[in-house]
């Protein structure tokens, strides 16, 4: 039987010895999202300062572009995902590890952002 999987396997895509394993993603995972965690602590104090309320910043966007929190926070969502979109594609320019780790994380940490105001929203609803 033919599986794709062992036709990428023979393929330019994988590397001789360079398969990752479980535990290595899992390592992957765990540096992410501590790395999200500390990136989004941060960003609470420069986008919010005093505010007690997280999401103020994509509120007040919301009401500048007469939309919702979700829409605006998507727009600016959309732009991590352009510039990931160009660097996937780009084949002339070997990105570092720093460059991939911050486009990577900044959009990781928009769509947490992104579960919070639908969390909130279906929190404030009336049934």
């Amino acid at each position: 039987m033919f599986r794709i999987i062992d036709k990428i396997r023979d393929s330019s895509f994988s590397k001789e010895g360079c398969h990752i394993t479980q535990k290595e993603v899992n390592a992957v995972f765990d540096e992410q999202v501590r790395l999200c965690a500390d990136i989004l602590q941060k960003k609470t104090r420069e986008y919010t300062g005093d505010d007690t309320d997280r999401l103020g910043a994509f509120k007040a966007a919301a009401a500048l572009q007469h939309t919702t929190p979700q829409c605006a926070l998507a727009g600016m969502l959309a732009k991590h995902i352009v510039s990931l979109y160009d660097m996937c594609f780009d084949g002339d320019t070997d990105y570092d590890i720093g460059t991939w780790n911050e486009k990577i994380t900044d959009s990781l940490n928009y769509l947490f952002l992104l579960k919070a105001i639908v969390k909130e929203g279906h929190t404030n609803q009336t049934d």
